[in-house]
């Protein structure tokens, strides 16, 4: 896997010292940002002494990431054993600046942002916490993949306060104070995300020093050119330019379009963007973001079966919800066909949420590939992902009651033909 990367900070106009460290270890295809905070030069500490101990970190695990680079799961390591060795890396630079500031008084309270990017052939890891961020370009289209750890973000997030409440509040001054920091405590809540790459996604890791000056047609107008080095001396130029506020570093990574996998990395990138793009016409997800999305999207599986191969069977306990990416699924009842289900339909989605048995049989009517999400990964993503779990269960309430409704319609239709029914055969017929 061979990826073009660049990365390059910058003091900025105001500042008199650089807190901002990156770095990276390429042949793990691994990089690091981090914005360090405290006074007496004790945020540079933080952030470089962030970025040295997770490197060490990976580096002494280097014989996993390779493995999974080389062969994926089928090396004996899961995604999350990759994502926990993230964590862990975090979580011991986390302890090492805390111990060091409790060695000095004028380091008391020093911390930093940290993120770091993992990329491998087919998945790509984020560890997050703080304010830098991590953007992902996409075939044409620029996504934020990380949300800040600030106090705005947080009481917007638990809905304490819509945008225009918090702007009135005493707290809207204080909108940008972190609420997770690396070293500030001994410990730290490392956001974690896994996500699939394609041929031709470029990512910008930066500090907010870069972040607070870039706009969408600032961030397409400089990633159109092919080098990530003039990409992101570009980006710094904005910044410096915006009024360089604060440090700027930015980090850009591409990963290339191998052209003797070409014609498989396309049809990849088809079945991908194909499965984003039905999930996100479905009800039960139309409120989430594109990084939510791709939080469910992590969740599913693709299966294949063919023709009138059963798929589940009425009677038995529903663990699945299902959605057909291409094909067509016969539904049967009593065996009595009630339904033909088509591309981008789906069913089964109260499996999510309880053990009833299913209403009906399903079959494939032809050859047909689908999206499965089992219940307990759904079950654990709203048990961990507050934001998602507000957005799914509000989805879920709407489409209840949009049923409920129709069933209380039909039922009424139906008490009123029976009533006119009566009336018919109470009425006096004319004897012969």
């Amino acid at each position: 896997m061979q990826l073009q990367y660049y990365g390059e900070s910058n003091m900025g106009l105001v500042r008199k010292n650089n807190e901002d460290a990156w770095g990276m270890i390429p042949e793990l295809n691994l990089f690091i940002c981090c914005d360090g905070m405290g006074g007496h030069a004790a945020g540079e500490i933080a952030s470089s002494m962030t970025v040295e101990e997770v490197k060490r970190v990976m580096e002494d695990n280097q014989d996993m990431i390779l493995a999974f680079i080389e062969n994926g799961e089928r090396s004996g390591h899961s995604k999350h054993d990759l994502a926990k060795l993230m964590e862990q890396a975090v979580q011991s630079a986390c302890i090492k600046v805390y111990q060091e500031a409790q060695l000095d008084d004028a380091k008391r309270g020093m911390g930093t942002t940290c993120d770091v990017l993992l990329l491998t052939p087919e998945t790509g890891f984020i560890a997050h916490v703080g304010d830098s961020r991590v953007y992902l370009e996409r075939q044409g289209k620029i996504h934020q993949l990380t949300e800040d750890h600030s106090l705005m973000n947080e009481l917007l997030r638990r809905g304490k306060y819509t945008q225009e409440e918090f702007e009135k509040t005493p707290f809207f001054e204080h909108r940008n104070a972190l609420t997770r920091a690396v070293g500030v405590y001994e410990s730290i809540e490392v956001e974690l995300f896994d996500f699939s790459v394609l041929p031709g996604d470029a990512f910008l890791m930066c500090s907010d020093g870069m972040s607070h000056y870039l706009t969408p047609f600032n961030m397409s107008q400089a990633l159109q050119h092919e080098n990530p080095e003039d990409i992101v001396k570009e980006f710094i130029e904005v910044s410096r330019s915006g009024g360089g506020h604060d440090n700027i570093t930015g980090i850009l990574v591409k990963i290339p379009i191998a052209e003797d996998a070409a014609e498989s990395a396309i049809a990849r990138a088809a079945e991908i963007n194909l499965s984003l793009e039905v999930l996100h016409h479905i009800p039960l997800f139309q409120h989430l973001d594109y990084r939510e999305l791709v939080r469910i999207h992590n969740l599913t599986a693709v299966r294949s079966y063919s023709q009138d191969e059963l798929i589940v069977k009425e009677g038995e306990e529903g663990r699945e919800f299902f959605v057909i990416l291409r094909g067509k699924i016969r539904l049967e009842k009593d065996g009595t066909d009630i339904a033909m289900l088509q591309d981008r339909d789906h069913f089964g989605e109260m499996a999510l949420v309880d053990k009833s048995p299913r209403s009906a049989s399903a079959f494939a009517a032809v050859p047909t590939r689908v999206l499965v999400i089992q219940r307990r990964d759904f079950y654990n993503i709203v048990r961990y992902e507050h934001a998602i779990a507000v957005k799914l269960l509000w989805s879920f309430v709407q489409e209840l009651t949009k049923r409920l409704r129709m069933t209380t319609k039909e039922l009424s239709t139906a008490l009123d033909a029976e009533e006119v029914s009566d009336l018919v055969e109470e009425l006096p017929h004319d004897e012969e």
